[in-house]
């Protein structure tokens, strides 16, 4: 507005210094009148025009304050996906026969479900379902939310029961998984898996190998080629890397340490 009164001011000046009349009254009141009626306009224009802004401004703001923001909303489906809950009887149904067989010394008020988000090596969010004991379930739920969260690579978290519970097929899908009762191989002793205290990850990458009767044993058997460690290869698991050290930061110990066998996939508690 400022700027319109200074050019409407000089155009009168300029008409009242082109007449050599000076300081006097021009003897144009006409020429005055349409100027001064062109500078009403312009200051009623202008107004009119920034108006409507300021009004919307507040309504603008408001808005602001009450809707929430992505990442919080993110946040929340992130954390509502990561959950425990007790083993009903519609998951008994899905289980009863495989993972949990008719032999099976532990208990369902044992074991807990967990739901949880992963993330394969190419950034996909992925949902994933685990089975383990009660006495580590709070531990694994919180290390699978930081792997998560650190975009750490798992393919695959399903049940074993997709793979009607057997070891080598979820193995050799790359499938991370927890409670299946079953036996240590080549013995009568029960797998720590069979009381859900034991986690595998990635297990096609680090598969566990035996020697039995003076020949290597491998598992899952197409893990052949990622039982050199000196290699690098997707998904493989090292001391020092992040799942390894949450696991063992939680108390659990790695079977990549064991002499007598290696389980580069195999966390227990």
């Amino acid at each position: 507005m400022r700027k319109i009164r200074t050019v409407l001011a000089a155009a009168v000046i300029a008409s009242l210094c082109g007449c050599g009349i000076g300081g006097k009254p021009s003897s144009q009141p006409e020429e005055t009148k349409a100027a001064e009626t062109r500078e009403t306009r312009a200051e009623t224009v202008t107004e009119t025009e920034t108006q409507p802004a300021a009004e919307t401004e507040p309504e603008t703001e408001e808005q602001a304050e009450t809707e929430p923001e992505p990442e919080t909303a993110a946040e929340s489906v992130t954390e509502d996906a990561f959950y425990i809950r007790e083993l009903d009887e519609a998951l008994m149904e899905r289980i009863r026969g495989k993972s949990f067989k008719e032999n099976c010394t532990t208990s369902p008020e044992e074991l807990r479900y967990l739901h949880v988000l992963h993330k394969d090596l190419e950034g996909n969010v992925k949902e994933g379902e685990m089975i383990c004991n009660v006495q580590i379930a709070e531990d694994v739920l919180e290390i699978l939310r930081e792997l998560y969260e650190n975009s750490y690579p798992i393919e695959k978290i399903r049940l074993v029961d997709e793979y009607n519970a057997e070891d080598e097929a979820s193995m050799a899908d790359n499938n991370s998984s927890g409670f299946n009762f079953r036996f240590i191989s080549y013995t009568t002793k029960v797998s720590k898996h069979g009381y859900g205290l034991a986690v595998d990850i990635n297990p096609l990458y680090n598969p566990y190998t035996k020697m039995v009767k003076g020949e290597r044993s491998v598992e899952p058997a197409n893990g052949w080629p990622y039982l050199d460690r000196d290699k690098d290869f997707p998904y493989k698991i090292t001391r020092d890397d992040l799942c390894c050290q949450l696991f063992l930061s939680h108390g659990f110990t790695w079977g990549g340490d064991w002499k007598n066998s290696k389980d580069y996939q195999h966390f227990e508690k």
